[in-house]
């Protein structure tokens, strides 16, 4: 059994103190494989909002696999977003902007899909594409493979249209073809899993979106509590089963409690 945190749109600098003390008891029970973040984990991209997540993900006590969001860099200093936009990012979860984690059951890929010239959209292109279908076709049949990057690329409101990746038209058929199974991303707040497919259509290959909501900030979505998925993944011979759980927190019980679980179908023709 495989078992993935994702926690997405920390927001560090604007974190509610009880909630980040949830977020890190729920690891610590659940006792994930890996967590993943999936962007906008500062508010800012301030060294002080960094230095805040960097405790956060020492707390957790389990291997980190991070990408940024637009929130990671600097929006008011000018100097750095033209000529060191992720410095103060890279000074905590390292160099590399797209990492992977691999063992014999698991790949998961990281994309960057944020740009300096960019205020807030998110954006990939053709190199990327290529690369990260790459990846995903030379895995093993038993690997779970996961895509990470933050902008949406499905929506369920249509006020999120504008948020959707740009590219996700070329991206999205190639990676579900190429033998991804869930791309994990944030960006509006909102946590909803969505089918995807490839160039055939339903005809053809069937992967899947999983969304999640801000984990730990005070800058949640209406009525839309802070929210954070565990996803299960048993590689059973010929038929691998997925299940997404959403957890959100609770301000009664002081604690994020199990509220939907969604079961997956994952194919392995590609």
């Amino acid at each position: 059994m495989i078992r993935l945190l994702q926690i997405s749109d920390p927001h560090f600098g604007t974190e509610k103190p009880k909630v980040l003390e949830a977020a890190i008891e729920l690891a610590r029970t659940q006792s994930p494989d890996l967590i993943i973040l999936s962007g906008d984990i500062t508010q800012r991209a301030r060294r002080s909002q960094f230095a805040r997540a960097h405790r956060f993900t020492r707390q957790l006590q389990k291997p980190v696999l991070a990408v940024p969001g637009n929130h990671d860099i600097p929006l008011f200093n000018l100097y750095a977003r033209l000529f060191n936009p992720y410095g103060n990012y890279q000074s905590v979860f390292g160099q590399a902007l797209e990492p992977e984690f691999e063992n014999s059951q698991l790949l998961v890929i990281g994309v960057n899909t944020t740009r300096p010239s960019l205020h807030k959209n998110g954006k990939v292109s053709t190199e990327q594409i290529s690369r990260v279908a790459m990846r995903l076709s030379e895995a093993k049949p038993e690997q779970f493979r996961v895509v990470v990057e933050h902008h949406p690329v499905r929506a369920i409101e249509a006020s999120d249209t504008v948020n959707l990746l740009i590219g996700r038209e070329q991206a999205i058929p190639t990676w579900v073809d190429a033998g991804m199974d869930i791309i994990l991303g944030g960006h509006i707040h909102l946590p909803y899993v969505l089918p995807l497919y490839g160039r055939r259509g339903i005809a053809g290959r069937k992967a899947w979106t999983v969304q999640a909501g801000t984990a730990v900030s005070k800058r949640v979505r209406g009525k839309v509590p802070n929210s954070i998925n565990l996803i299960h993944y048993r590689p059973v011979k010929g038929k691998p089963q997925c299940v997404v759980e959403q957890w959100d927190y609770a301000g009664e019980s002081q604690a994020f409690l199990s509220v939907k679980s969604t079961a997956l179908t994952l194919s392995r023709e590609h």
